[in-house]
């Protein structure tokens, strides 16, 4: 296993900590569209699920790893310079303190979730894609992304909803959004699935990796094992 990084999978990082921001802070916006309810974080959250698909696939578990690990700190950096920005005293002639106060003192609750919720999809979803290759020898990528992201996303929800939103919004209703995020952001991954397999084929074949996780550590700590 090669010890630096390329530049498609530098890209794809890239991007990935982009979304992962970005839907944090979408995530304070409540949704509701022909009656569905749902954060606007959804517009954005599921690609670096399908980022995440699309490392594990070509550079293996541990890559994945690293760039799980990345995620988390960005967005910690992120949600602890906005507290900093809350803190320090308005201008007297700004009028946008309360919707900026309200999107980013809101953000510790939402960033907690979050990042628990993102570990603990983004692993699963890594891990279950990585075994699946193994057994499959490498076959029916089209099922293992799908797989591998409904038991992530659906881990995801369970876990982010009730820890963001736990008092401000009904008991009922949060579980139609647990239900409801869980299957629209799978079919999020159906439904850009041949894209997906398309730019996975690409980079397998300009970077020349297609690895197999057999004796690789599943420890989500070992970052440095890259």
């Amino acid at each position: 296993m090669q010890k630096t990084v390329t530049v498609p999978f530098m890209l794809l990082g890239i991007l990935f900590n982009i979304c992962l921001v970005a839907s944090n802070l979408l995530e304070t916006k409540v949704v509701q569209v022909g009656g569905i309810t749902a954060t606007a974080g959804l517009i954005v959250f599921p690609i670096s699920y399908i980022i995440n698909d699309c490392i594990a696939e070509v550079w293996g578990f541990k890559k994945a790893r690293l760039i799980i690990w990345s995620g988390f700190a960005s967005n910690f950096l992120v949600i602890a310079f906005a507290q900093l920005a809350v803190l320090l005293p308005a201008a007297p002639f700004w009028e946008g303190e309360e919707g900026f106060n309200f999107v980013f003192g809101m953000a510790p609750r939402i960033a907690v979730a979050s990042l628990i919720a993102f570990l603990a999809g983004s692993f699963l979803n890594a891990y279950v894609m990585s075994k699946m290759k193994i057994a499959s020898n490498g076959k029916n990528f089209s099922l293992r992304a799908i797989v591998s992201t409904l038991i992530g996303e659906s881990a995801d929800s369970l876990i982010f909803f009730p820890i963001a939103f736990a008092g401000l919004i009904p008991a009922g209703e949060l579980l139609i959004m647990i239900g409801t995020q869980a299957v629209l952001k799978s079919l999020y991954e159906v439904i850009i699935l041949p894209v997906t397999i398309r730019v996975v084929k690409y980079i397998k074949k300009v970077d020349g990796n297609d690895v197999y996780d057999l004796g690789t550590s599943y420890n989500i700590l070992k970052v440095k094992d890259i």
